[in-house]
């Protein structure tokens, strides 16, 4: 099994910038894709960014092209996300997950696809 730790948010104003890391411990960590997701107090649970591990090919919902930036360190096993321009409607308590199975492209905004999922780090945009 995988461990993911979220770690990196906080309490930020409009505009500001905030960096989401996350560590993964136990297995040989190779995923197949690494994602990022966010939920909001009464919505569902959304994609955000993944990258793919191997590619370091990245995909972004469109609420987030231009503002945030998912990378990974394979020497650290961490993945970040980059949230630049925060808005308050970014406020949401994030997500990363791991996939060890093939998705395909099409798949990587789907929840139920992901195998491991961190416990989140909650993000507060203040306008």
């Amino acid at each position: 099994q995988v461990q993911l730790v979220e770690s990196g948010g906080g309490l930020v104003q409009s505009g500001g910038s905030l960096r989401l890391s996350c560590a993964a411990s136990g297995r040989t960590f190779s995923p197949y894709v690494m994602g990022w997701f966010r939920q909001a107090p009464g919505k569902e649970r959304e994609f955000v960014a993944a990258i793919a591990w191997s590619t370091r090919k990245t995909y972004y919902a469109d609420s987030a092209k231009g503002r945030f930036t998912i990378s990974r360190d394979n020497a650290k096993n961490t993945v970040y996300l980059q949230m630049d321009s925060l808005k308050p409607e970014d406020t949401a308590v994030y997500y990363c997950a791991g996939a060890w199975q093939n998705v395909l492209v099409s798949l990587v905004s789907v929840a139920r696809v992901y195998d491991s999922w961190g416990q989140g780090t909650q993000v507060t945009v203040s306008s």
